[in-house]
């Protein structure tokens, strides 16, 4: 069966469509970390709609399961298969149209991000999703996963940068939803039925983005903070004192430790529990830095910080950010560890830190923690890592990974804030959602993908 779908497709797609040799599938086949390993009998390559339609339409007819994939960015193994078809969409890495007047970018789905920040530049407009695997990540499993990136506190998730969608469903039929309209109350969202849905209700190929102002100024710094309330009282102060706050990140004295240690980027202020990363955008050139250098300097009188550093120039700017968005390789070499992206109200960050470490601890002692991310919305990432690389001692990853997810949701949160379900969290998913959430979701995957061909392990399950 799968040699004759595989001769179909071929002959719809052509040479560069399809692949089954193992040079060419090796890449696709292995989360960047090496926590997910996978196998497929071939990997397919649309380079339109159409062909992405008729390749779902074929494989429904087969009986084949299919699995997405974009930029293979993912953290949850959602993008790996498991002997299903592989449905890559990097060959659909079109930008169809950029409108200034509309604010709008259309782009298909295996348009990297950081091509969409380019067009947007040109057109003196601003797409302000920004992740640290922005080079590689595209836009259609930025939408899958509903990605967030750290400009959340200010422009929101991908739920609310996309305007419209066009996707392919399990049937092979297109859904036309590729709209820029602002305003559409004729009944259900339905985009949105894809927006984080992780490849399980069909196939996005492209969206309708929506663009905003370009500022002209920009201000990024970083600041001491010894205690977690102190961050999050700073996070509000410096909200109200210039009302231009784009990204606050924090990074614990862990995380930076081993991002210097193994990546070797510089950090401003070692010995610092914490270090507040801050970023101001504004329309006008003048201005900017004044306020914050006030607000900074009022904010350290006030103890809410103990030092501060404004960047003198981009390339300082870079530096800073570097050492926040490099921390995930920084403890990707630290050994054995359990890696989760919770999310908290804002208010709850303090203790959700406290807590959590005062959890791990008691079933590890010694256990390295490493608390990084978005304090601006209560998203973190929290890893816990053996006391000692290489140490041999038998590593209680489940036990780890209840603690941290026990607390998260006793406090109002989430298991996962940006990263997604995929294969990795399902078995957190199954226990930490509520039953009717539960079914709910699953009346929607029954309704639109019947056959249940459409990454059929993920999510769900």
């Amino acid at each position: 069966m799968q040699s004759a779908l595989y001769d179909a497709l071929a002959a719809r797609l052509g040479p560069k469509g399809v692949a089954a040799d193992p040079q060419t599938l090796a890449p696709h086949l292995e989360e960047w970390r090496g926590r997910h390993h996978g196998r497929t009998p071939f990997m397919v390559m649309p380079a339109s709609t159409d062909e992405v339609a008729f390749v779902v339409r074929a494989c429904a007819d087969a009986g084949a399961a299919i699995t997405p994939q974009g930029g293979n960015t993912g953290l949850v193994g959602g993008q790996i298969p498991d002997g299903e078809v592989l449905l890559s969409l990097k060959r659909m890495n079109a930008i169809r149209a950029v409108d200034a007047v509309d604010d709008a970018l259309i782009a298909e789905a295996g348009v990297v991000l950081s091509a969409v920040h380019e067009a947007s530049a040109r057109a003196d407009r601003l797409f302000p999703l920004s992740l640290a695997s922005q080079g590689s990540a595209t836009i259609g499993g930025l939408i899958s996963t509903n990605a967030g990136g750290v400009h959340v506190v200010r422009y929101g998730m991908m739920r609310d940068l996309v305007l419209g969608i066009e996707a392919v469903l399990p049937n092979g039929d297109i859904f036309h939803g590729l709209k820029s309209l602002r305003k559409d109350n004729t009944g259900y969202d339905l985009k949105q039925l894809f927006i984080g849905a992780e490849g399980t209700l069909g196939v996005v190929t492209a969206a309708a983005l929506k663009l905003f102002p370009r500022p002209r100024a920009h201000a990024v710094a970083c600041c001491a903070v010894e205690r977690a309330e102190d961050a999050i009282a700073l996070l509000h102060f410096i909200k109200s004192e210039t009302g231009a706050l784009a990204a606050f990140e924090i990074m614990n004295r862990e995380s930076r430790a081993m991002t210097v240690r193994n990546v070797g980027r510089r950090d401003p202020f070692p010995d610092a529990a914490y270090v507040a990363l801050i970023e101001c955008e504004a329309a006008g050139e003048d201005g900017l830095r004044p306020v914050l250098e006030r607000a900074l300097s009022a904010a350290i009188s006030e103890n809410l910080a103990q030092d501060a550093v404004i960047a003198q120039s981009e390339r300082e700017a870079q530096d800073f950010w570097a050492l926040r968005e490099d921390i995930s390789a920084g403890h990707k070499p630290e050994g054995e560890q359990i890696s989760s992206d919770v999310s908290v109200p804002v208010s709850k960050v303090p203790a959700y830190l406290a807590e959590a470490e005062t959890a791990v601890r008691a079933v590890l002692p010694g256990a390295r923690i490493v608390a990084f991310g978005h304090a601006g919305d209560g998203n973190l990432h929290y890893t816990v890592a053996e006391a000692r690389k290489g140490s041999g001692a038998a590593f209680p990853r489940e036990r780890l990974n209840e603690a941290v997810h026990d607390i998260a949701v006793r406090l109002g949160g989430s298991i996962s804030a940006e990263h997604g379900i995929g294969v990795a969290r399902r078995s957190d998913f199954e226990r930490y959602k509520d039953a009717q959430s539960i079914a709910l979701m699953r009346a929607v995957k029954t309704a639109i993908d019947p056959r249940n061909i459409m990454n059929p392990r993920v999510l769900l399950g």
